[in-house]
């Protein structure tokens, strides 16, 4: 009897087969154990084949964090369908894209969601179909019949995840069985999960900090435990009561822990592991967080293309006071992963401390972006990933993480490309030139920043120009304040100079993200 499931499409018939009884799901008072859950998972199933949908088609899920997301995906990954779950912060036109390029047919959505629905409809032709999450949802799966639909292929998408374009407009990295199944495995061996563990999923199901999170705890056995909101208070309470083992956080959240006054006087007797990522972790905070939580920590480096994490931090490193340099780096390779370093410009090797970009190698990749062409494709010819980070490998092997070469600003724990804000600027009438970088923030890592010119005979108002950003953006993505310039500093090409416009606000810093 092998000891782990042999596919992500297999995670819940094997567990429930091992431990029908025991829970597999908790989402506020409400739990299943692994047996109930593989029924709903199969009525997912049953009720997408009885709605028509076929292999490769796609449905759409917009809603906070809620265990029905997670069922769709995985009943997906036995339809051959593919969940596309849809970032939730983003604005209704953001959405409206995200849906349309899907080329959803279902579109599951939270009340609060509908909304927004309403106002986009005519702008999703594909979806023939609106399900509510909630008692709606629960009646969509009771009046289906259960059932375990078609044989998995191992490159088949079952999930699709938006990450920002450099053209502007997000782009769907289509996950598979294979790149999955690879993930979940490493991940649960790094991290030491396994059937007696509880991992809280409190990071957006949009995001591979959410999913990819969840799917390895699961595929490890273990029980989760799903958070809806970033509540601190609150998520102190649950990680306590819940017993939880091990949680994933992005750097903020916990900033926002510590500033709840009993935090350190609360029982973390259950907690085993605290994994963080997807922003780098300011070293006053990591130090902070590792005096009030006595358990291991571990950092980890990835990306959406990627599944979710390729290389780790481990907990020896976190409290090894003579290697204490070692606090800023991504750690090394996890099991699968390869790693190199290479001059952007040749595709050589780079040195030992020389930086580079970062390219990956692993069973673990994205099989390209959903309906893209070729050319805007982040993986090469030889299955190399080109992550588009600066970093440089040090003599041990260890990663460090000391730039970007692309534009991206990650600001708690969001990826976000400048593109996109500078579309929205861009159209506004009292703009004839924009530039958006991203400037150090105490709170979030970092935050949007833009830097404009004024149209001929226009002025700009700052808190107009905000407002209009705010009415095409999501939240995170507006810019905090505006710089009016004469002109922007510009190659002698015509490329604006960002790395100018950034030096005056990251100088002084040992990392310009």
């Amino acid at each position: 009897m092998p000891d782990s499931p042999s596919d992500i499409a297999d995670i819940v018939e094997f567990w429930a087969g091992q431990r029908p009884d025991g829970v597999a799901v908790r989402f506020g008072d409400q739990a299943w154990t692994w047996a109930q859950w593989q029924d709903r998972i199969a009525r997912n199933v049953g009720a997408q084949l009885a709605a028509g949908l076929e292999p490769g088609d796609r449905v759409a899920f917009l809603d906070k964090n809620h265990p029905a997301c997670l069922e769709t995906t995985l009943a997906c990954a036995l339809v051959g369908t593919a969940n596309a779950v849809v970032n939730f912060r983003l604005a209704a036109d953001e959405i409206a894209f995200v849906v349309d390029d899907a080329q959803a047919t279902v579109l599951f959505a939270g009340p609060e969601f509908l909304p927004i629905v309403e106002k986009i409809r005519d702008r999703i032709p594909t979806v023939r179909q609106v399900i509510e999450i909630g008692e709606p949802y629960e009646r969509w799966l009771q009046q289906a019949q259960p059932a375990r639909a078609r044989p998995y292929l191992r490159d088949d998408c079952f999930l699709q995840l938006y990450t920002s374009g450099t053209t502007g407009f997000p782009k769907g990295a289509m996950l598979t069985h294979r790149g999955m199944t690879a993930h979940s495995e490493a991940v649960g061996a790094d991290s030491e999960l396994g059937p007696d563990c509880v991992g809280m999923v409190a990071m957006p199901l949009f995001h591979v900090g959410g999913t990819s999170w969840a799917l390895a705890a699961l595929f490890a056995g273990a029980e989760i435990v799903v958070v809806r909101d970033i509540v601190p208070n609150l998520l102190l309470d649950e990680l306590v009561s819940a017993r939880i083992t091990h949680s994933f956080f992005v750097p903020a959240v916990f900033a926002f822990m510590l500033q709840v006054p009993d935090v350190a006087q609360r029982d973390w007797s259950a907690l085993r592991l605290l994994v963080y990522g997807a922003s780098p972790m300011p070293l006053p905070l990591l130090r902070n967080s590792l005096k009030v939580f006595p358990c291991g920590f571990r950092q980890v480096y990835g990306m959406t293309e990627a599944g979710g994490v390729v290389t780790s931090l481990g907990p020896e490193e976190h409290r090894d006071p003579a290697r204490e340099h070692l606090l800023t780096s991504a750690g090394k390779p996890i099991p699968g992963v390869e790693a190199k370093v290479v001059d952007p410009v040749t595709g050589e090797p780079a040195g030992v401390g020389e930086v580079g970009e970062v390219l990956v190698h692993t069973e673990q990749l994205m099989s390209g972006y959903w309906r893209r062409d070729a050319d805007q494709q982040s993986v090469d010819a030889d299955g190399w990933l080109h992550s588009g980070d600066a970093g440089y490998l040090d003599a041990e092997g260890y990663l460090f993480i000391s730039d970007r070469i692309k534009d991206m600003i990650i600001s708690g724990g969001e990826n976000i490309y400048p593109a996109e804000i500078e579309r929205v600027l861009a159209e506004h009438p009292a703009i004839a030139d924009v530039a958006v970088i991203g400037v150090p923030d105490d709170k979030w890592g970092e935050v949007p920043y833009a830097i404009v010119v004024a149209a001929p005979g226009a002025e700009v108002d700052e808190e107009k120009l905000l407002a209009h950003c705010r009415e095409h953006l999501a939240a995170f993505k507006c810019p905090k304040s505006v710089q009016v310039l004469t002109e922007l500093p510009r190659n002698p090409t015509g490329k604006i100079l960002k790395r100018k416009l950034r030096e005056p606000f990251w100088a002084g810093r040992d990392r310009a993200v």
